[in-house]
């Protein structure tokens, strides 16, 4: 029983004055906290006084009438007489109709004002569960079954979607008439009601004892109920799914067969995801349940769950009941360190069991942590007002006399994170790496406060630790677990044994070690021996892609066509070789986007046109994607990822500033000034030249300028390189100057210069989104994303219009050409580019590495289905647009690489910029004139 305990501790408030919660608990500050009892006013969904054009009342919907639909764009307003102020819950009723299959989300007004920020994008559930039971391949090995949405009734409180803020919101509401407003900000749901409730909180146990006692409830004599924990009802997310563990002990195993005998660990990590189970007992009386588990990833933390029975919390010490940290799989009652709970069921009733992911007592530790960052924050741009990011280390700036806040706020901080190491270590119980890194900065705050005319000459490293605060807010926001099974029995059967026997043990160990010589890893799977045709498959990513794909083609691509794939992880550059030696694959996968055309150019690569069914796919792609595949009329991959560059910017600080957000270059020109008074800065990517690189890409920014002004990259049917034609000398040296008059840096790593705010705009690859998402939490709700600027032109009616094309980074999937199975082959590249597979792929990566692992698809229709809010997605949509290819020609790889040696020497010599460019064009044009001549293209 030395697991079954929970810590919690009294928060001061105002300690969480700047983070992302603090004005949920000044909107609760601001009125009487009056809690009326037993009130519940029910708000029928179709009995809304406003509402869009696309909200529907259905009749007759899954078993109800008389409910309403509302779209992923649609708004719908109810009025309310609520005949006692004070503080509600809002209980909503309602079924997560099908739709792109991420979360619901919508943003409640209250009397026209959203009464705190979380109130925004509140999440909303949808449900998943296995497409069918556990199925075995040919070799007697567990397949997965895949995850398909389980749309159920049912009814949520509105609460804090990331879990700083425990328990459900409170919201205010005057006597008399109110508005209630729900605007969608994503995916459709149909709504039978809203209730607003009194706000109850759960009774102690103490008084559930009591309640058995009066209704003089006996324990259950010898009734034991087990329930495996891949035997679930549904899940909340679809990549919490049975996962295989090959430990002797774990229920149901094989030593030489894979069996899915758990759930959760890794994925069942954040906050809010719940899985559910039904189970019923034999014998009605008094029961205990026990979970035989395991928390080993979150180390030095406990994991913590809301533990549901019928949908709701029998009493309060199930609430963030916590998981201690241990390596290896337990036997966990739920109780105290004094006594087991019990719990009340009746025989043969069918009952629900759920276990919802939450933050416990992490939460208000994460919300003051992301309060402290902000504080140093701020304090840190303001040295970098006086000092610059690269001060004089000789020099004393005074720092204490020009910024009167700085001793003062380095004191209160040290103070608060101080408490809140103490803290983590109370509930954990021991340090660990995330004391550690309160640890780091602690001792830098000391010595900033002892000697603050040293502070500059530690920024970067000060920089860094308020960065790895952020990093503290990701590991404390993870809450892992793993479940075997669990059990509802009474206090005098026999348990199930937590470990087999050491010789059990070992004898399980040695037979599974010896199978693995006679297992044919890539025929795990296999279904059936209809077919004996394989083809091999080359990947060139990582492990964990290279799994999921496994998976998949395990699932559904195998059983579909009745094709085996021999999916091989290699290096890249093994490709070329064994291509050359003839012993390359049928299809390599993860190729770059120049890779297509230069094994065409060698009659290595297959042109995909030549099958009659190419046409009828292409639509599933833009235009811009098949561009660098081309070649003498034929295409020679298909596009899988296509990512392209937008503009990111911190919303804070750009109202902190008063500053205009920029729509052309010319604006951009025109804050730069603005900016640089503050010692900020703006990105703009150049692409790293350290090292041998081969095929340096074209600067993305030189392309968006180019190609906005009627640039072509190459001329006289790609013989020529077209920077010297019409105005491309001009915009040479326009993008030049940016660097040689505005003093844009070269180089700089923009992911941390965003998050401290020394970079609060720059133009980057949209994927960058994923990581300011995962590892930036303490900028969460304070930046965004735009088009890139544009170019203003006139256009045939007089009036002024702006341009926004922008190059891509591609990469594609391409077949061999001399595989000799080459139907096999199309038919797999088919499936692989497909809408169903890429969307699956996205959320298997997305679901196992985090949203930082968010995949970009150059499948559009796949891409909307990815967990994007509808304002992120039309702003990517609309810059997708304006996308255009750069084609790949004989000899392309100079053109990066010389336009880079333009672009340096320029900024390096002040060369004169149009003449620089016409020099390097001239190199250019030799290299495509050669290669032409030696694969005879006139």
């Amino acid at each position: 029983m030395k697991y079954n305990t929970s810590s919690t501790s009294d928060v001061d408030y105002s300690e969480l004055e700047n983070s992302s919660v603090a004005d949920y608990y000044a909107y609760l500050q601001k009125y009487d906290m009056v809690n009326p009892k037993d009130q519940s006013i029910l708000v029928r969904g179709d009995n809304f006084t406003n509402s869009s054009d696309d909200v529907v009342i259905l009749s007759n919907f899954e078993g109800k009438s008389n409910v309403v639909r509302t779209e992923e764009t649609s708004n719908i307003e109810w009025t309310v007489d609520v005949p006692v102020a004070g503080f509600y819950n809002i209980k909503l009723n309602y079924f997560p109709v099908e739709g792109k299959g991420t979360n619901i989300e919508r943003t409640i007004y209250i009397n026209d004002e959203i009464p705190f920020s979380s109130a925004n994008n509140m999440a909303i559930h949808r449900f998943w569960g296995s497409e069918s039971t556990i199925k075995q391949d040919i070799y007697g090995n567990d397949i997965r079954p895949s995850q398909i949405e389980k749309p159920i009734w049912s009814s949520t409180f509105l609460k804090d979607s990331i879990g700083y803020i425990p328990g459900n919101f409170a919201f205010y509401f005057k006597s008399g008439q109110n508005k209630i407003e729900l605007t969608s900000d994503a995916e459709p749901i149909v709504i039978e009601s809203l209730e607003l409730l009194s706000i109850n909180e759960a009774k102690d146990y103490s008084e559930v004892k009591k309640e058995y006692e009066a209704n003089s409830y006996k324990k259950a004599e010898g009734n034991i109920e087990i329930v495996e924990g891949e035997n679930l009802k549904y899940t909340t997310s679809p990549t919490i799914y049975p996962l295989n563990d090959r430990g002797a002990s774990t229920s149901p195993n094989k030593s030489n067969k894979i069996r899915l005998n758990t759930i959760g660990g890794q994925n069942w990590r954040i906050s809010g995801d719940k899985i559910v189970w039904n189970f019923k007992v034999e014998e009605t009386g008094l029961y205990n349940i026990s979970l035989r588990v395991r928390q080993n990833l979150a180390s030095g933390m406990t994991s913590s769950r809301n533990i549901y029975i019928n949908g709701e919390i029998p009493f309060k010490e199930l609430e963030n009941y916590s998981f201690k940290h241990n390596n290896s799989f337990r036997i966990q009652s739920l109780g105290t360190d004094k006594e087991a709970f019990e719990f009340y069921f009746e025989a043969g009733k069918v009952y629900e069991i759920a276990l919802e992911s939450s933050l416990g007592s992490y939460g208000f530790k994460i919300a003051q942590i992301e309060s402290s960052i902000n504080e140093l924050s701020k304090i840190y741009r303001e040295i970098l007002k006086r000092t610059t990011s690269q001060p004089d280390p000789n020099k004393d700036y005074q720092l204490e006399k020009y910024i009167p806040t700085m001793l003062p706020t380095f004191e209160k901080e040290y103070e608060n994170l101080t408490n809140i190491r103490e803290d983590l270590i109370n509930i954990s119980g021991s340090k660990s790496e995330k004391t550690g890194i309160l640890d780091t900065i602690l001792v830098q705050l000391a010595d900033f406060l002892k000697r603050p005319s040293r502070i500059h000459r530690k920024l970067s490293d000060f920089n860094n630790n308020i960065s790895s605060l952020g990093t503290l807010v990701i590991l404390l926001s993870d809450q892992p677990l793993e479940i075997d099974y669990f059990v509802v029995h009474s206090g005098k059967v026999k348990m199930p044994k937590n470990n087999v026997g050491v010789f059990k043990n070992l004898g399980f160990q040695i037979s599974s070690f010896f199978s693995t010589f006679f297992t044919d890893y890539s025929s795990i799977g296999k279904t059936n021996n209809d077919s004996s045709e394989t083809i091999e498959v080359w990947l060139t990513v990582g492990k964990d892609q290279a799994n999921i794909l496994r998976k998949l083609i395990d699932e559904k691509f195998t059983p579909e066509y009745g094709i085996q794939v021999d999916l091989k992880l290699v290096s890249g550059a093994s490709l070329l070789p064994a291509t050359l030696a003839g012993k390359g694959p049928d299809i390599a996968m993860g190729v770059d986007s120049n890779t297509p055309v230069n094994y065409a150019m060698r009659k290595a690569s297959y042109d995909l046109t030549k099958f009659d069914d190419f046409n009828t796919i292409t639509d599933r792609f833009m235009s811009s994607a098949f561009v660098p595949f081309e070649f003498n009329e034929g295409i020679y991959a298909l596009p899988e990822q296509q990512t392209f560059l937008m503009m990111f910017y911190r919303t804070d600080i750009f109202e902190e500033l008063d500053l205009p957000i920029p729509n052309t270059w010319d604006d951009v020109i025109s804050i730069i000034p603005d900016l640089q008074t503050y010692n900020l800065e703006y990105y703009l990517p150049v692409p790293r030249t350290q090292g041998a690189v081969v095929n340096l890409p074209v600067n993305p920014i030189f392309g968006t300028l180019f190609y906005q002004n009627d640039g072509e990259f190459y001329i006289n049917n790609n013989s020529e390189s077209g920077f010297n034609e019409g105005v491309g000398p001009e915009i040479f040296e326009r993008w030049t100057e940016f660097y040689t008059d505005y003093s844009f840096p070269v180089e700089a790593n923009f992911t941390n210069r965003f998050r401290s705010g020394q970079m609060p705009m720059g133009i980057t690859y949209y994927n960058i989104y994923n990581t300011l998402s995962v590892f930036a939490p303490e900028i969460r709700g304070k930046w965004g994303f735009l088009p890139v600027p544009g170019t203003e032109y006139t256009d045939e009616f007089g009036n002024k219009q702006i341009r926004r094309e922008t190059v891509s980074s591609n990469t594609g999937v391409m077949m061999l050409n001399d595989s000799d199975k080459k139907a096999a082959a199309w038919e797999y590249m088919k499936w692989w580019t497909s809408e169903e597979t890429q969307v699956r792929f996205g959320r298997e990566m997305e679901g196992i590495l985090g949203a930082a692992a968010r995949y970009p698809t150059a499948n559009v229709k796949a891409f909307e289905s990815l967990p994007w809010r509808q304002d992120e997605l039309a702003k990517l949509k609309e810059q997708w647009e304006w996308v255009r290819g750069i084609p790949e020609v004989p000899g392309s790889y100079m053109t990066g690489r010389h336009l880079d040696n333009a672009f340096r020497k320029v900024i390096n010599e002040k060369a004169n910029a149009r003449e620089v460019i016409y020099d390097y064009v001239q190199i250019i044009n030799e290299e495509i004139r050669l290669k032409r001549e030696e694969f005879n293209l006139g």
